[in-house]
């Protein structure tokens, strides 16, 4: 081959590999037709009705559960009964009979046993006097409620089929990634079955809706009459429920949250079993630990959560914990985050012996606890009178440090600042420089220093000493313990120069 005819050779292979076409890796599925077609008999619609009174005493409205910028899809009893009755009534609006007037709402759900178990959200059955479930092929069964928890914002229906149903199975939700495709079928405004795809746009998302938040993100069109409907992975598992969105408006602005399968599957096997949840309890109150807090007790990083509280008649006072300590490892999984420790608490069994890793005095220790039952835990608190020991004397001087005006407690200042009677220890925090660190960490008069450094404060001039002692030895931050005018405790580290 001559030197000409290599040279065509190479140019042609060159515009070839130009021209040809690259992997078209942001397209994805060619279709869902088969998917859909596979999963949409198992997806229902749930119709709830209750009386308007009943409604009102429920108190439902969109955004329930969620922060004021949040909307939860379809979420029960919220639809407009104006425009209902004047579509009914001829435009004349609503009738004159309110305690005769009923409310329905629309959700979605789907069957995980063809014996007729369906799941929905709480929110769209709660407080309904009769639950019907409508089928794809127009087929409407009226429900029983076997169990509900507004926690995970979960309900396990039974209906009483003829023939067995069409039922799809949970997947795993740890395993999708973001980025994975997913479909959501569900019951938009009341349309009927409609199906809608997207991506996984985040994992574990927290929206201040609930001790457990860790939703899946999608933006998946999910609107009102969405909730409880599933969010499926390719290969038809529920991986999700849909339960919330994101919208100024009220409409889809494709930010959806699910929440994950592996959060409700286990309340759900307990609420089939049941009827209600059993979840794990340890019996203390926790907060994050941010960079001052974590330098202060020695952390060597931000990680863990620090316990603020522990509740006298809870499973850890006997186990030896105390407020102060930093839990890192409950039952050989670790805790980034104060977050993570409830719901790997609630997901354990009741009365399992775990092992907690917890760092005390800047050095880790193990602890052995017993798991109570958090169900039990939040009666006895209910009816718990909070009763403490007698106040001890203390100096009456007020003083001034890290911006604070500290004060000790007496009968006019408890009864100013609304001091609980039950709050007996500790000094008063009388007034918050604006200009210092202590407001810029929300620090507010009528809170109470309990603690300096995991040393118990007995009156100002304690707090003074502390503070020096604590300049003395070269250190550069005070951890604080403050408790609000009900005696709920939380920790601030503030500079001590």
């Amino acid at each position: 081959m001559t030197l000409v005819s290599r040279r065509l050779v190479c140019l042609i292979m060159l515009s070839q590999l130009c021209l040809s076409p690259l992997p078209a890796y942001a397209k994805g599925p060619e279709s869902l037709a088969d998917l859909s077609a596979q999963v949409s008999d198992a997806v229902v619609n749930i119709s709830a009705t209750q009386s308007a009174d009943n409604a009102a005493k429920h108190g439902k409205h969109e955004g329930q559960n969620v922060p004021p910028n949040m909307g939860q899809p379809g979420a029960p009893f919220d639809d407009l009964l104006e425009e209902f009755f004047r579509r009914r009534g001829g435009g004349q609006g609503m009738p004159d009979m309110p305690h005769q007037r009923k409310s329905s709402s629309l959700g979605s759900g789907f069957v995980i046993d063809p014996a007729g178990i369906v799941i929905t959200n709480n929110h769209v059955i709660d407080g309904a006097n009769e639950v019907q479930v409508i089928f794809n092929d127009g087929q409407k069964l009226k429900a029983e409620v076997i169990g509900k928890d507004q926690k995970v914002d979960v309900a396990v229906l039974r209906v009483k089929p003829e023939k067995p149903l069409k039922s799809v199975k949970f997947g795993d939700s740890d395993k999708s990634r973001v980025g994975d495709w997913v479909l959501a079928v569900g019951n938009p405004f009341g349309l009927g079955g409609s199906v809608t795809a997207g991506i996984v746009s985040a994992r574990n998302r927290n929206i201040d809706s609930g001790p457990y938040d860790n939703y899946i993100q999608t933006d998946a069109a999910i609107n009102k009459g969405n909730s409880g409907g599933p969010l499926f992975n390719m290969e038809g598992d529920v991986i999700g429920i849909n339960t919330a969105i994101l919208s100024p408006s009220g409409g889809s602005v494709g930010i959806g949250f699910a929440t994950p399968s592996n959060t409700v599957q286990p309340v759900i096997d307990q609420l089939q079993q049941f009827g209600e949840t059993r979840r794990g309890w340890l019996g203390v109150r926790i907060q994050n630990v941010d960079d001052g807090i974590a330098e202060t007790l020695g952390l060597g990083a931000t990680r863990g959560a620090l316990v603020a509280g522990v509740d006298d008649k809870g499973p850890s006072k006997p186990a030896g914990l105390k407020a102060g300590d930093v839990i890192t490892k409950f039952d050989g999984k670790p805790i980034k985050e104060s977050r993570d420790l409830p719901k790997l608490v609630a997901a354990t069994p009741v009365g399992k012996d775990v092992e907690l890793v917890i760092v005390r005095s800047g050095k880790e220790q193990v602890k052995t606890v017993k798991l109570g039952r958090l169900e039990d835990g939040e009666k006895t608190a209910a009816n718990d009178t909070g009763s403490r020991d007698k106040i001890e004397p203390a100096n009456p001087a007020s003083q001034n440090i890290l911006g604070l005006e500290l004060s000790r407690l007496t009968d006019e200042l408890r009864s100013r600042f609304q001091i609980k009677e039950s709050v007996k220890t500790g000094v008063l925090i009388t007034a918050v420089d604006p200009r210092s660190e202590a407001a810029e960490k929300r620090l507010s008069p009528g809170e109470i220093l309990l603690e300096i450094n995991q040393e118990p404060v007995s009156d100002p001039n304690d707090a003074i000493k502390k503070i020096k002692g604590l300049k003395d030895a070269g250190k550069k931050t005070a951890l604080l313990a403050v408790a609000n005018g009900q005696g709920d405790a939380h920790f601030i580290a503030l500079p001590v120069e």
